[in-house]
């Protein structure tokens, strides 16, 4: 094959058919989570529901899937390996930002939820193969 030939190939791996950005939300699961009693636990898991119900009706986002690692892994998380994971197409990255806000601004009762978790978005583009 060409030079020439692989520079085409090259680029049209990196061709999308979607504006939207691929997503993944890593949760970790923090110290704090687990110190608290089981009340506040229950609060904090009912908080999560909440805060990140409905997200395709509230900020046009597309959920493809999510993964829990609480079976394999306990304790806390402060990152790799994370304790749960959102993939999700995302319109732009102020959309980003405000899911990942929701961490920072959701209360708990005297607290907010990044007292019993952490969040990070890596924002890519969907892989070029394996997709169906």
């Amino acid at each position: 094959m060409s030079r020439r030939g692989e520079a085409l190939i090259a680029e049209d791996y990196r061709e999308s058919s979607s504006d939207a950005l691929r997503v993944l939300f890593c949760l970790g699961i923090s110290q704090s989570f687990f110190d608290a009693g089981a009340d506040e636990r229950a609060s904090a898991i009912d908080a999560f529901r909440q805060a990140f119900d409905g997200l395709e009706a509230r900020f046009g986002v597309r959920i493809l899937g999510t993964m829990d690692d609480d079976e394999l892994m306990v304790g806390p998380s402060e990152g790799w390996p994370w304790t749960c994971y959102l993939l999700a197409d995302v319109p732009d990255l102020k959309t980003v930002t405000a899911i990942t806000t929701l961490v920072r601004d959701w209360e708990v009762g005297p607290h907010r939820l990044w007292r019993y978790a952490r969040i990070e978005a890596r924002v890519g583009r969907p892989l070029f193969f394996g997709n169906s």
